[in-house]
């Protein structure tokens, strides 16, 4: 449901009950009780019925600032992709370089990624108990204000521009032909003449420069080419340029193109794997909490796979044994229980009555189960953190983020 929706399903609402008001009027004379008078009474409380709730969405559309809102799924956003716009939401992972392991996966109701970068890379050095040396990106996620939170924590970031990424030739009046002088604050267009800074737009964050007289322009042989606006040419600068600057001037390096390189490699085909060969092309269930739990089993379904790939099943259960143990061992000094871990394993082992929990089973595992914090934290530390699983070289200098 969108604002316009709403409006043009009220604006037909009322004309419906506006005609059923009539049709009741006009039987009231002659069908007093009769099933058709009876019929339109239903019809009308059902239309009542359905003008509040319009009128419920539209509020809260206006209250939160919401573009549109899906009532079968709250939480869900409009995505548009390749096979055009629907409901859904937007599976965030990050990947390790070196074997390509899912370090973290997450799932938001955005429609595009200039708003995860940061969240991601934050959420996978959690993971991974440090911070990576390097994190790389597509241009989907170039927005200056979440990199430089990464970039301030002294993480290289290799993430290019829209304009890198397109590899176009600039037109011959864009921005970039315009010369900065950082000590008068201004921009010199090609044609030598000054725009000086006027305001702050604060909802874009960004300076707005204004050529110094709009006649300057209309007198200029390139009116019309450079710009059409009878205020003349204007160019914005966001307030944080410069930290954009280093970035696209860290990507154009070698190294860097080299990492870029290699992130199609990395992060493009876990995504491959589970939408082709796993067939899953859409999530099962409503609610944030629930698409979750989905994406979780599918990077652990994933992990299990490629693990088995690096090091052969028998190993990995040999590891995995020993990884419940350890994890069984500590939460027994955690939490004093008083019996001893059985040597055998621990599906026998059982919580003290007061932490038994209905219609689980008696484990260890359930404990972690209760949380999805530490159940997310689980999982990918089973898979990735070298740490605890002790794969070499499991936990990998560099990140890439899809």
């Amino acid at each position: 449901w969108t604002k316009e929706k709403c409006q043009r399903a009220l604006g037909k609402i009322d004309t419906r009950i506006e005609a059923i008001l009539s049709e009741c009027d006009a039987v009231d004379e002659y069908e007093q009780n009769q099933d058709s008078l009876v019929k339109m009474e239903k019809k009308l409380k059902n239309k009542k019925v359905l003008k509040a709730k319009v009128e419920e969405i539209l509020k809260e559309l206006k209250e939160e600032n919401k573009k549109s809102i899906n009532t079968t799924d709250s939480e869900s956003t409009r995505i548009n992709s390749i096979q055009g716009s629907h409901v859904g939401y937007s599976l965030q992972g990050v990947f390790d370089e070196k074997y390509g392991l899912i370090v973290n996966e997450d799932v938001v109701s955005e429609n595009n990624d200039l708003n995860q970068f940061a969240k991601q890379i934050d959420q996978a050095n959690e993971v991974l108990e440090k911070k990576c040396d390097t994190a790389c990106a597509d241009s989907g996620y170039a927005n200056t204000d979440e990199l430089q939170k990464i970039d301030k924590q002294k993480i290289k970031v290799v993430v290019p521009s829209q304009r890198q990424a397109s590899r176009k030739e600039p037109k011959p009046f864009h921005k970039s032909n315009f010369q900065y002088d950082s000590e008068k604050d201004c921009y010199i267009c090609p044609e030598g003449h000054f725009l000086t800074y006027r305001y702050i737009n604060k909802r874009e964050q960004n300076k707005v420069y204004i050529i110094s007289e709009k006649t300057i322009c209309k007198q200029c042989p390139h009116w019309g080419v450079c710009t059409k606006s009878q205020q003349g040419r204007q160019i914005t600068r966001l307030i944080n340029e410069e930290v954009k600057h280093k970035i696209e001037a860290k990507y154009e390096q070698s190294e860097s193109q080299a990492i870029y390189k290699l992130r199609q490699q990395k992060a493009e085909l876990p995504f491959g794997h589970i939408k082709r060969n796993l067939k899953v092309d859409a999530f099962l269930l409503r609610g944030r909490d629930g698409v979750k739990a989905e994406a979780s089993l599918l990077a652990s379904f994933f992990n299990i796979r490629r693990m088995i790939t690096l090091i052969g099943a028998r190993a990995l259960i040999k590891k995995l044994k020993n990884l419940a143990s350890f994890r069984g061992a500590f939460l027994l000094d955690r939490w004093n229980f008083a019996l001893p871990l059985p040597s055998a394993g621990l599906e026998n082992f059982a919580y003290p009555k007061k932490e038994i929990r209905p219609n689980k089973e008696n484990s260890v595992f359930v404990f972690i189960e209760n949380s999805d914090k530490a159940e997310k934290i689980w999982i990918n530390r089973l898979f990735v953190s070298r740490r605890s699983v002790e794969l070499p070289l499991f936990m990998s200098k560099n990140i890439s983020l899809n």
